[in-house]
């Protein structure tokens, strides 16, 4: 899931440009403590190695050190067996956690996963994909219980509340048939938390690079533990997982040494610069997308059925945006054609110029009968609880049902696996996300660079983008003019965008659930 806020709301963006050259000390340089310190275990606390867990032996402390007392307990592995229709699966599945350290051998966080893998297959063939979510702040609870992971609950906006049950059923759409799983929590979401102290260590992983060079390490770390080098080996990305992902690749074939074959970004944002403040960009990017929410009130909308919205918003709409303002015959010919695509009454299309930022498309939308839209979904509408309000004091109506239910299926989740860590499952941090600092001064964060770079560097490398058209947080446009801008070696059907109908996480409907499956099955079967 989600972006916790939309590019629009990012001017510290303009601001920040510090913490990731901290006290020259790389972030996560290494996983495994230097021999000068030999009281520390080179992996994950608990892991299982030559029938013993944890550290290596040592005098015990006399009290506890931080990190001990941070710590989570040991990995569980267990077996499991999935009926599913037509087909039975046996897996082994591991919750546990990686420990990473400093260049001075100084453990600084451990961070967990839920890792899922077939029994009776030979896994030097056998793929193995690793699934980020973003945020930033985001746990992998999304991608694992809504998507791909052998169990999932009902996320449908349309349908879930806060007190809907949170029941793990099995997944017959899980991707555990073609590839194993990693679903990993970045610092400070699901149960992954810091073993060191003080200001510094956040800052260092609060960050564009600092996250990237640690989750990169991570999936090091896990290859080389589960002995699956030789795996041919994908990564998923969700939202702001589109900055991640291609950084998290780029990373992998250049500074761990590891080689991937694909990239999947789902509902993903590559580029911050434009698609917020004053750029232009961003009324054409989600122009499509609501005048998809308008259309759908009417009855099923497919993304053929936007060729014209598409073409106009690329065409005489930006036209007419350039003109400013200042050409008043364009401003209201561009109004009241929004007006017309949209629903969006004449007159609040003419006073907003046409040009409707995501919050106030919201709740302009329904206004009349007050309510408002999701952003993660705008075909979903809520009651609007301040429906006079000046400005808008609501929740999300297709995102914030979610936290309930999904939080406590993945608690469900870890007890169902044997692993019962200390502490509250986050979910989705706010914390995190107000401490993030995007390090870019005046050019806000991108990976259309790292794209490039990995796509020329190995040119067997595949991406698929996967999103939702009535999504207002990435909207699908965006990524479409983006893709559009890659040089000739990214393009179809190497490069693949496809588009269902759903909001961000389109995954929560079954069609577009089975249909993006068929796709990421695809990818990987062409790559091997």
């Amino acid at each position: 899931m989600p972006d916790l806020r939309s590019p629009a709301g990012w001017p510290r963006l303009l601001a920040l440009a510090v913490t990731v050259m901290l006290a020259g000390q790389p972030v996560c340089a290494q996983d495994t403590p230097p021999a000068a310190a030999p009281t520390q275990d080179a992996v994950a606390p608990g892991v299982h190695r030559s029938g013993s867990a944890g550290t290596r032996a040592a005098s015990p402390p006399s009290s506890p050190s931080t990190a001990d007392q941070h710590k989570l307990p040991a990995d569980s592995t267990t077996t499991q067996t999935l009926e599913l229709p037509g087909r039975t699966l046996s897996f082994t599945a591991t919750a546990g956690s990686i420990r990473l350290f400093d260049d001075k051998g100084e453990p600084q966080a451990d961070i967990a996963y839920t890792s899922y893998q077939l029994d009776g297959v030979d896994r030097a063939t056998r793929p193995v994909t690793f699934f980020f979510n973003g945020g930033p702040g985001a746990s992998s609870a999304y991608l694992q219980l809504g998507n791909a992971g052998p169990w999932r609950i009902g996320i449908d906006a349309a349908s879930v509340t806060p007190s809907s049950k949170p029941e793990l059923m099995p997944n017959a759409d899980t991707w555990l048939d073609f590839t194993d799983l990693v679903f990993i929590d970045p610092v400070g979401t699901g149960y992954s938390r810091f073993v060191a102290t003080g200001d510094e260590v956040r800052k260092r992983f609060f960050s564009v690079d600092g996250d990237v060079r640690s989750l990169s390490l991570v999936v090091r770390r896990w290859l080389e533990k589960h002995d699956r080098l030789a795996s041919p080996k994908f990564v998923t990305a969700e939202s702001y997982g589109g900055i991640r992902g291609p950084k998290i690749v780029n990373n992998l074939q250049q500074d761990q040494g590891i080689g991937v074959s694909g990239l999947i970004l789902v509902s993903p944002l590559m580029d911050f610069r434009e698609y917020s403040g004053s750029s232009l960009l961003q009324y054409v990017a989600s122009l499509p997308s609501f005048a998809a929410v308008a259309k759908q009130m009417k009855g099923p909308v497919t993304r053929a059925d936007l060729a014209d919205v598409e073409r106009y918003a690329s065409g005489d709409f930006l036209l007419d945006l350039v003109r400013g303002e200042a050409d008043t015959e364009a401003t209201n010919r561009l109004a009241d054609k929004v007006a017309s695509l949209t629903g969006i009454d004449q007159a609040v299309s003419r006073r907003l110029s046409g040009r409707f930022d995501v919050s106030e498309f919201r709740r302009e939308f329904d206004r009349k009968n007050g309510r408002i839209t999701g952003r993660y979904d705008a075909s979903v509408l809520g009651i609007d609880p301040y429906p006079d309000s000046s400005h808008s004091r609501s929740s999300d109506p297709s995102g914030d049902v979610l936290t309930a239910p999904l939080t406590s299926a993945a608690v469900e989740l870890t007890r169902k696996l044997n692993w019962r860590p200390d502490g509250s499952y986050e979910l989705l941090s706010g914390a995190v996300n107000r401490s993030w600092d995007f390090g870019r001064g005046i050019s806000p964060p991108e990976s259309t660079g790292e794209l490039r770079q990995i796509l020329a560097l190995d040119p067997k490398l595949k991406l698929l983008v996967g999103h939702g058209l009535f999504d207002l947080a990435t909207p699908y446009y965006g990524s479409k003019i983006l893709l559009d801008q890659l040089p000739a070696f990214a393009r179809p059907p190497r490069v693949k965008l496809v588009v269902y109908p759903g909001g961000h996480m389109f995954y929560s409907r079954d069609d577009a659930r089975k249909a993006f499956r068929g796709e990421a099955e695809a990818m990987m079967k062409e790559g091997r």
